[in-house]
């Protein structure tokens, strides 16, 4: 029988993209520890499988990343990111438009 500790390193491993620096590596297990397992607690290696899956999705779909504006991996990948980044700077602009009203109106 493999030990708790084991089966989550091996669990784990099988998510990592391929490594550029250790640094990388050492980033997304943290995470992955302290956003994923621990809050998780799994009790078995089938609850491991499935938290740890859940994570990688919404890391990868949900999760915005500084590295990359602030914006999730997918949208990266699927071109996204000019639109998203024109849909804040609308957003952006309209609240500061707003904002201005008010204290034009206040005054």
């Amino acid at each position: 029988m493999q030990r708790k500790d084991e089966v989550l390193a091996e669990l784990m491993s099988e998510h990592v993209a391929p490594k550029k620096d250790l640094g990388n590596s050492e980033r997304w297990h943290k995470s992955l520890k302290s956003e994923c397992i621990r809050p998780g607690r799994p009790w078995t290696p089938g609850d491991a499988r499935r938290l740890i899956q859940q994570y990688v999705d919404r890391y990868n779909t949900v999760r915005l990343h500084s590295a990359i504006g602030f914006v999730a991996p997918a949208d990266m990948l699927a071109g996204r990111q000019a639109e998203i980044h024109a849909a804040r700077d609308r957003k952006l602009e309209e609240a500061r438009r707003q904002r201005q009203k008010r204290r034009q109106q206040a005054a």
